[in-house]
């Protein structure tokens, strides 16, 4: 048998009894083990659960003169590839052979997927040494070893989203789906139905089951972004499916169990919506069990330059660039930069100018006018008037959202200068 394998040009290597196959699994990797079950010093069967813990890719094939069902069964639950009965194994080994090579390497590369997403989405990979990042950092670390529901606040922007996935990468939950629903982005019914899923005929259109969110991520995290935006009558929903577990589908009289972890993010002061009758009290003390703050770009200066360098690295390997440094004079714009949009915006920013750059260096050019040249600095810089007229006309454009015809009108000059002066400032 090792020889026709071998004549298929695959390594093998023989053992003669169980000990001396498990020294060999110390020593190196192997995709495939072909075991008999009648070993001089084990049962096959018995066998397969130590192999796995040493080699958890390998799969395993075993062989029997003396084959019966039970057996059979048992080595499939205990993580077998197949098993087969001696006499005409030569003839089906080669394709069972290969067909478990391609199943250990797919395992294998399956867990080096997993293992990049979860280094990607780690604690570790959160930007940023100021203080106050720092401290929800910590915090973060420690509720993630819980299954606590966490909520997380702070302005649009501040990487609410990736804070949550750190939290899920981070716990027992990580083998299992993280789901994220923008709470702002749906209608009360749609939200409804993606969240819960309905039964056949709930409703007209519904001309069969569909599974919610709630379902789908079964054992996993969900994550409810702008939870201050989801109707009210909704809140009592998920204020029953945190206290219960228990959910109902629309349409539908019969509950259902849902092993699934909450975190919630808003940008509200969900206090003030409470007092304004916009949100469940109940609700609201249920989500903040544990609260983490993340700050605004603009409390996070010292972090500016991290983020902007990971970014540069980013979007330079995107289009091709060989970009290798930002001059110092682009980052002290950067610093001085309110950022009301926060790291989304920053982001956006370097994105621009890694586009604009034609060298290896970005320079303060690429930066946008109103960035380059903020209003509290217009009356202790020598502007030139050609910026001004720039960032003038650019700010008329957004402000009527593109229409050159009004932008024309409001400042009072002809259609036709206008696109002259939009080609010729490159606007």
């Amino acid at each position: 048998m090792a020889r026709i394998i071998e004549l298929e040009k695959i390594d093998v290597i023989q053992a003669e009894n169980a000990m001396s196959g498990l020294k060999w699994l110390e020593r190196q990797e192997f995709d495939v083990i072909i075991c008999d079950v009648r070993l001089p010093d084990a049962n096959g069967v018995e066998l397969i659960s130590r192999i796995k813990k040493v080699q958890p890719f390998a799969e395993i094939i075993l062989l029997t003169a003396y084959g019966n069902i039970p057996d059979s069964v048992q080595a499939i639950k205990n993580g077998a590839f197949d098993y087969i009965t001696k006499g005409d194994d030569n003839n089906r080994i080669i394709p069972l052979v290969h067909r478990a090579l391609e199943k250990s390497e797919l395992s294998r590369k399956i867990s080096s997927l997993e293992q990049k997403i979860e280094q990607r989405y780690s604690f570790d990979h959160i930007i940023g040494k100021s203080p106050a990042i720092l401290t929800a950092i910590e915090l973060g670390r420690k509720v993630a070893q819980t299954d606590a529901t966490v909520l997380l606040t702070g302005e649009t922007g501040t990487g609410k989203e990736v804070f949550a996935q750190s939290v899920h990468y981070d716990s027992n939950r990580k083998n299992k789906s993280f789901v994220a629903i923008n709470c702002s982005a749906f209608s009360k019914e749609l939200l409804e139905s993606e969240l819960f899923g309905y039964k056949a005929g709930a409703f007209t259109g519904a001309l069969k089951d569909k599974r919610g969110l709630l379902e789908e991520v079964h054992e996993g995290t969900l994550f409810l972004d702008e939870i201050g935006e989801m109707p009210i009558d909704l809140q009592a929903k998920i204020l029953r499916v945190i206290e219960t577990k228990e959910y109902l589908k629309v349409g539908d009289t019969k509950p259902q169990k849902v092993d699934v972890r909450i975190i919630a993010a808003t940008n509200r002061t969900l206090e003030k919506e409470i007092n304004t009758g916009h949100f469940r009290e109940d609700l609201f003390y249920r989500l903040s069990i544990f609260k983490i703050h993340l700050p605004p770009l603009r409390e996070r200066k010292s972090d500016i330059k991290l983020f902007a360098d990971d970014f540069v690295n980013f979007f330079s390997t995107k289009f091709n660039k060989k970009i290798n440094a930002i001059s110092s004079e682009y980052l002290v714009k950067l610093e001085h930069n309110i950022w009301k949009g926060n790291i989304r915006e920053l982001r956006n920013v370097i994105e621009r100018s890694v586009i604009l750059t034609d060298g290896e260096i970005i320079n303060l050019e690429t930066l946008p006018t109103e960035i380059q040249y903020p209003d509290v600095e217009f009356l202790e810089t020598n502007m030139p008037l050609a910026d001004i007229e720039k960032m003038y006309i650019k700010k008329v454009l957004d402000y009527t959202k593109g229409n050159k015809t009004e932008a024309a009108r409001i400042l009072k000059i002809g259609i036709a200068t206008l696109y002259r002066k939009i080609e010729e400032y490159q606007i």
